[in-house]
């Protein structure tokens, strides 16, 4: 078995400054002067917490708050570039290229950012050397010298990684990266397992070292990235859309039960599920988590429900073959328009903003397949979430689209976002003569299927 190479992180020792004394400082090459921001991870939502300024030479040095809660958080330099660094109470110093930020990365303080640059380089180095040599287990002859080699390695691999997180786990137990890459380890798996046998295994066995109690790491992206790596277990390019969607409630079912023991886990990855599964239509997986889960921390008071609450209720009341809830929204005139007075055989409903580049994309589209119906046979209400009379306005007279237009101004605090769910534009909805949802189009091309589908188009 291969030595461990980290021995010599054990040298430094892990607190090395005063709390009240840190720095976060780095020497960015080929940046220049130029304004670079901090963000914390919760999951993958991303909030700015602090900035700097470079001098010439890429250089700044920014005073750590002790407020800051341990966790990995991210440095932007651009659009394009950014580092992600673990802040656990310690002063942090580094030099990189702002070419290939975490390519070219050299600490020289911090070894909580040691660790964890040495484990994501030996990961991703020892999940390749992992996937090729499954193909060869799978696919070599079992009585060649070569296939045992090959076995043993495999298995080595394996024990070597556990063999290094174990150790460190303790060694360094505050340690934030260690906690992410724990989390991240998947079971270990016997070489003499078939393929199936593996994938079973893994469906069991994947949460058997996991903490679910400890919800530090919710400051980061581990969690939903162990969620992820979990729904991935499920998935299958053959199955037909309602057979996945059974496949991932199971996988739903086991996560949240496994969950059910820590309220705030639970509760960011009910909200993380949720959204995701919307976001890519899985209308089953959906309206099952909706009547399945609540929020943890909901509160039967209809005035004191938490906003997750009153999104799994929202799910439950805009799943198709619901009844779509009603919409009031001024025009431009200030003309109240209500869902409910448009008498035609079908209405498209779209969310969309004037700031969203495929809402810009798709409406002009939209607006040519609505005036080339001959008979009309449905009605499009378009309510922006804009905040800017100008901005609607503008978009709306340059596209010339001249179908029911409305919007409170409100953005997306509207109460139209809000019955809906909008957090992304466009969203399509599309209703019958008495208002029943039929589909829920996400892309331009799924509204065709459905229009085509109704005998639309």
């Amino acid at each position: 078995m291969k030595k461990i190479p980290i021995l010599l992180f054990f040298l430094i020792s892990f607190y090395s400054f005063s709390q009240d004394n840190l720095f976060l400082r780095g020497t960015i090459r080929n940046f220049g002067s130029g304004r670079i921001f901090l963000q914390s991870y919760y999951g993958e939502k991303m909030t700015t917490v602090d900035s700097a300024v470079t001098d010439a030479s890429g250089t700044f040095s920014l005073r750590l708050k002790p407020f800051y809660k341990p966790g990995l958080y991210r440095l932007v330099l651009g659009k394009d570039q950014q580092l992600d660094l673990v802040l656990n109470h310690e002063t942090i110093d580094f030099i990189t290229d702002s070419n290939a930020p975490a390519d070219s990365l050299l600490i020289s303080s911090s070894l909580e950012n040691k660790l964890f640059y040495y484990f994501l380089q030996e990961s991703k180095t020892d999940q390749a050397r992992l996937e090729l040599l499954m193909q060869l287990i799978d696919y070599y002859p079992a009585k060649d010298k070569f296939y045992a080699q090959a076995v043993s390695e495999y298995e080595n691999i394996q024990m070597r990684q556990q063999t290094i997180v174990d150790s460190l786990t303790g060694k360094y137990p505050a340690s934030f990266a260690v906690k992410m890459f724990r989390l991240q380890q998947t079971p270990f798996l016997l070489a003499s397992l078939s393929k199936q046998e593996r994938m079973d295994y893994l469906k069991q066995h994947f949460f058997d070292r996991i903490d679910f109690a400890d919800t530090l790491l919710l400051r980061s992206n581990a969690w939903s990235g162990k969620a992820i790596s979990y729904l991935a277990l499920y998935s299958n390019n053959r199955l037909t859309q309602k057979q996945l969607e059974g496949e991932f409630i199971k996988a739903v079912t086991i996560l949240m039960s496994a969950a059910s023991g820590n309220p705030e886990l639970y509760k960011f990855l009910l909200d993380y599920l949720v959204t995701g599964f919307d976001r890519y239509h899985f209308e089953g997986v959906i309206t099952y988590m909706a009547d399945n889960f609540q929020d943890p921390f909901a509160c039967e008071d209809q005035a004191r429900k938490t906003a997750l609450q009153k999104k799994l209720e929202n799910f439950k009341k805009i799943s198709v073959g619901k009844t779509a809830p009603e919409i009031e929204v001024p025009d431009m005139k200030g003309k109240m328009i209500r869902l409910s007075d448009i008498r035609s055989e079908y209405t498209l409903i779209i969310f969309w903003s004037s700031e969203c580049g495929h809402c810009a994309q798709m409406l002009p589209k939209v607006r040519d397949l609505y005036y080339g119906q001959k008979p009309k046979k449905y009605e499009i209400l378009a309510v922006s979430v804009d905040s800017s009379m100008t901005a609607w306005s503008g978009f709306l007279k340059s596209e010339k689209l001249d179908w029911l237009n409305g919007s409170d101004l409100k953005g997306f605090d509207s109460k139209a976002a809000d019955d809906y769910n909008i957090y992304a534009t466009p969203t399509m909805f599309l209703l019958d003569r008495d208002k029943k949802i039929l589909a829920k189009p996400i892309s331009y091309k799924e509204l065709e299927q459905a229009l085509k589908e109704f005998n639309l188009l």
